[in-house]
């Protein structure tokens, strides 16, 4: 079995929640508690010395506490985006989730937003342009033409957008665009072919249907997962 060294405990491991409750039960590991009060200091500070991180970091409290429970993730998005002053949305979309993104886009002009939006596989380049070989594309369950993330940020940064929605990017793909947009990011889908883009449901069956994805690394289940042979509910 590999060995990944010793356990770092943190926010991950914790069930008390004291950071939420302010009850004073933090664990010996807290992150919160390990702060000074100069560290404190500091980052309270980042949110008010940049004018769009504290408008973004107001705006997201406000749509996120005055609509707790009420909106739907399109409405969070709508409600964000008129609060930092936005004018212009980007949409990264995946080639698959075209026509989402149409009713997307359709919905945001509807609420006066100028939208502009850039597919994946925009600029046509093959794999192999990666350093990808034949050999390798020749075991691949998808095309040959790359998704072009980078490019994807690019034309969004000279259109001018605000505000950069990501519709199904791939594991990878988002975090390049994310790396790459000028503008603020936010994810409306989150890309899962087998969950019908809703990967929070393999969480909620670890225990049953995907049990296997608690299993070591080293095990042979675990190796039949990583290689693509196991099957759902085995």
């Amino acid at each position: 079995m590999t060995d990944y060294g010793t356990v770092h405990y943190s926010c991950v491991d914790c069930s008390k929640k004291s950071c939420l409750k302010l009850d004073g039960q933090n664990p010996d590991f807290c992150l919160t508690t390990a702060l000074s009060e100069a560290e404190l200091d500091e980052m309270r500070a980042k949110y008010t010395a940049d004018e769009q991180i504290q408008r973004a970091a107001i705006a997201s409290a406000e749509a996120d506490g005055l609509f707790y429970g009420q909106h739907t993730r399109v409405e969070d998005v709508i409600e964000f985006a008129s609060r930092i002053g936005a004018k212009k949305i980007g949409i990264a979309t995946c080639v698959g989730l075209l026509s989402e993104s149409r009713t997307l886009a359709k919905i945001l002009r509807k609420k006066g937003f100028d939208v502009y939006g850039v597919c994946c596989k925009v600029g046509s380049a093959d794999k192999t342009r990666l350093g990808i070989s034949e050999e390798q594309l020749a075991g691949f369950r998808t095309g040959r033409i790359m998704c072009n993330p980078v490019l994807q940020a690019e034309l969004l940064n000279e259109a001018g957008t605000e505000l950069n929605v990501i519709m199904g990017l791939c594991v990878g793909h988002d975090s390049l665009f994310i790396r790459h947009s000028e503008a603020l990011c936010t994810s409306l889908v989150v890309k899962d072919r087998v969950l019908g883009n809703n990967p929070v449901a393999a969480l909620y069956t670890v225990h049953s249907y995907y049990k296997h994805l608690l299993e070591p690394q080293g095990t042979d289940s675990a190796r039949e997962f990583l290689s693509g042979g196991a099957e759902v509910g085995k």
